[in-house]
């Protein structure tokens, strides 16, 4: 994938593959590699009806690169807007509460999974290199969160309480 120039969208990786369960490696924000699969990113979430971000591990990638946008849902109390991060890291966590998540990964289900409901995050644009913060409340906050686990081998499901905690997924349920 990387170099060959594919810009659109891709699809995306269900458990248990591999790729998610690996901490993915941090990337060079300058290399244009990395802003393909930026933009690939980009358009596979802009694709997917539903989904409000994307973690490079869910197209198979190992690296720390992700996409969030949280516009026009209705849970938002934040939203940065479309955002792309490299080598994003949650810096700042509070308020924690548990609410019910799923995820393109996991299809067929949901969770009740504890999160902070207020989080800073930190990185930079790939192609840039310019530092991004990120504050997100909320719903936003909840997307951060989860993406930054794919980063980190983990799935939502790694963070239930236990097996009451899961459900079967609305057709049409939200995913990040």
């Amino acid at each position: 994938m990387a170099g060959d120039g594919r810009t659109g969208p891709l699809g995306v990786v269900t458990a248990p593959h591999p790729a998610l369960v690996r901490s993915a490696t941090p990337v060079d924000p300058l290399d244009d590699a990395v802003t393909a699969v930026a933009a690939c990113l980009l358009a596979t979430m802009r694709g997917l009806s539903g989904c409000h971000g994307l973690a490079a591990p869910q197209l198979g990638l190992g690296w720390r690169l992700m996409c969030l946008d949280v516009s026009g849902n209705p849970s938002s109390r934040s939203c940065a807007g479309e955002v792309v991060i490299a080598n994003p890291e949650v810096v700042e966590a509070a308020r924690w509460e548990a609410a019910r998540e799923g995820c393109l990964s996991v299809p067929g289900l949901v969770a009740e999974v504890p999160r902070a409901t207020r989080v800073t995050l930190r990185g930079v644009r790939p192609g840039t290199g310019e530092p991004l913060t990120v504050h997100a409340d909320a719903f936003e906050a909840r997307c951060v969160q989860h993406l930054i686990d794919h980063l980190d081998g983990l799935l939502f499901l790694d963070r239930v309480a236990g097996a009451r905690a899961v459900h079967p997924a609305r057709k049409g349920g939200q995913a990040a």
